[in-house]
């Protein structure tokens, strides 16, 4: 079975001749609950995102601020386990045709085994995997099992990037490129600043790959300046906190659908 890297490049080259960014939202696996969490990703692509990536909670994050660790938190306490993020990836792609990958810390796949994880991840529909602390230079074994199961290998960038680095780090990579707006762990922020246009100018120096920036984008206006410059708009905590802050689960869900409805508008501001 292979994966849906080709839907991926797909997606992102249809928003591109939109004239557009695409809208990547970002939620956690078993986030309040595998079957809420599901609700919420199909929510979150029904609402206008292009993409979504899954979430798989960790219980030592290093990218992740305190909205995003209290939903892992929830969700490990909850029991979750890889299956259940499988379970999630398969449904919300089969309901919706859209992308869906998977953002994961290296040590589960270590653990769960690579060629176990991406061969799973390909049957259930996946797209491919964000790996924010997988470096580089010992990528070889995931992207082997990633390239035979048609998953693409999407690589994080930071503004402390070095141009040679940034090269090294795209000329491995596939999908998109995640670059990570500013320095820090992920959170809503009141701007995104020239750092992140920064970043995503030096970023397509190096590679034909799109370009999307993650980290701070909570609103409309936020994502429209993004999409200024950027290929793609990845918002994160402001969908878990609407979660969080909703009076119950349903609540929760149908504030992920708006949230992406009102970004959606901000990405197509643009076009």
């Amino acid at each position: 079975m292979s994966g849906n890297v080709r839907l991926l490049d797909d997606t992102l080259a249809a928003a591109k001749a939109e004239g557009r960014a695409a809208l990547i939202a970002y939620l956690p696996a078993g986030f309040p609950t595998v079957d809420g969490g599901i609700a919420a990703v199909k929510a979150a692509l029904d609402g206008g995102a292009d993409v979504v990536e899954v979430g798989l909670p960790h219980s030592d994050p290093v990218l992740d601020g305190p909205v995003i660790q209290t939903a892992d938190d929830i969700a490990l306490r909850g029991g979750l386990k890889i299956a259940d993020v499988m379970r999630t990836v398969r449904e919300a792609h089969a309901a919706t045709g859209k992308p869906i990958l998977v953002m994961t810390y290296w040590n589960p796949i270590d653990r769960y085994g690579v060629e176990r994880f991406t061969a799973e991840l390909a049957e259930a529909g996946g797209a491919g995997c964000i790996l924010p602390d997988l470096p580089v230079q010992e990528s070889a074994l995931w992207r082997e099992h990633a390239d035979k199961h048609g998953l693409a290998t999407v690589f994080v960038v930071a503004p402390s990037s070095k141009d040679e680095r940034l090269a090294e780090i795209t000329a491995a990579g596939s999908g998109f490129v995640y670059a990570a707006s500013l320095m820090g762990v992920t959170g809503t922020r009141e701007s995104v600043g020239a750092q992140a246009e920064d970043l995503v100018r030096r970023t397509r120096a190096t590679t034909d790959t799109p370009v999307c920036v993650g980290l701070g984008v909570s609103n409309a206006a936020q994502a429209a300046e993004v999409a200024g410059f950027a290929d793609g708009v990845i918002v994160g905590s402001a969908f878990v906190k609407r979660m969080l802050d909703a009076p119950d689960a349903a609540a929760g869900v149908e504030g992920v659908r708006a949230l992406a409805a009102d970004l959606a508008k901000g990405v197509r501001a643009q076009a």
